[in-house]
């Protein structure tokens, strides 16, 4: 699905008018006809506005182009409901909403074992065909690997 469906579907899962939807991000209603006609595509700005008001990840605004895992634990973010949100209020596409919670990473390298255990306990219960002890070898070898645990502030905290 495109960005143009995207928003048609946000709309209409709203049972918003063009109009109606137009005046609830304070812009005019031939913007957002020209945006589900494919003539246009919001600004950034625009896309940050409709994430925060309709509580949606701009990567599903944009009509899910990528696949987002969490930096910090590796977790497929499939759903928006397991996106973070920061201060502001706006999705963090890069982490889940429990590694990445209230404005803080609940994790780093002082308690990347305590990360390993919370995985293994969550990926045994939801897939019980692989041993603990391979959920741990292969956890071991993939979270490090992860954007968050390759900055260096990470590592020296």
């Amino acid at each position: 699905m495109g960005m143009k469906e995207a928003l048609k579907n946000l709309r209409t899962d709203y049972n918003l008018t063009q109009e109606e939807m137009a005046k609830k991000l304070m812009i005019s209603g031939q913007a957002i006809s020209r945006w589900e006609n494919g003539e246009t595509e919001p600004n950034i700005e625009t896309l940050k506005m409709l994430s925060k008001a309709f509580n949606i990840s701009i990567n599903t605004l944009l009509g899910t182009p990528r696949a987002l895992i969490c930096q910090v634990c590796g977790m497929p973010l499939e759903e928006d409901v397991y996106i973070s949100k920061d201060e502001s209020g706006h999705f963090n596409e890069n982490f889940c909403k429990w590694c990445f919670t209230d404005g803080k990473h609940q994790y780093n390298k002082a308690n990347f074992d305590e990360l390993i255990e919370v995985c293994v306990k969550n990926m045994l219960q939801l897939n019980p065909k692989y041993s603990e002890q391979q959920v741990r070898i292969m956890l071991k070898e993939k979270l490090p690997k992860l954007k968050y645990w390759q900055e260096k502030s990470v590592h020296s905290e």
